[in-house]
């Protein structure tokens, strides 16, 4: 089965030489997301629950894309700029993820974009 490489055309444009999605076979692997308004293509300067909520809603219009939803999410990597807002980050997710849960990774990190405060990738299981 082929490698598709997936650029949704109302999602968040690239920063960089990756794609925003690549399915492998039944799973969809979508790169890390911040956030980024889809319509202006720039960082939304807002506070930790603001951008959490941006970028899950950037993973969902790519998994939208391809074919797939927040339910057929298997693992999400978190990774946040100050690990002291884990848990505003912690309440917004829980809503983007009520009932079926994914794995999870969360980790404080440094972001070459000083307003960015979180970053968000996921693996999604989608058979075909």
């Amino acid at each position: 089965m082929p490698i598709e490489r997936i650029f949704p055309h109302h999602a968040p444009t690239p920063r960089g030489p990756y794609s925003p999605a690549v399915r492998a076979g039944d799973f969809i692997f979508v790169s890390g997301q911040g956030p980024v308004d889809p319509v202006t293509d720039k960082i939304w300067p807002g506070d930790i629950r603001q951008q959490t909520r941006i970028t899950l809603n950037n993973l969902r219009i790519i998994l939208e894309a391809c074919g797939a939803t927040l339910e057929d999410v298997v693992k999400c990597s978190v990774f946040l700029k100050d690990a002291g807002e884990f848990k505003e980050m912690n309440e917004v997710y829980a809503e983007f993820f009520p009932t079926n849960r994914p794995a999870r990774t969360t980790i404080e990190a440094k972001f070459h974009n000083a307003e960015m405060l979180v970053e968000i990738d996921c693996v999604a299981y989608r058979p075909k």
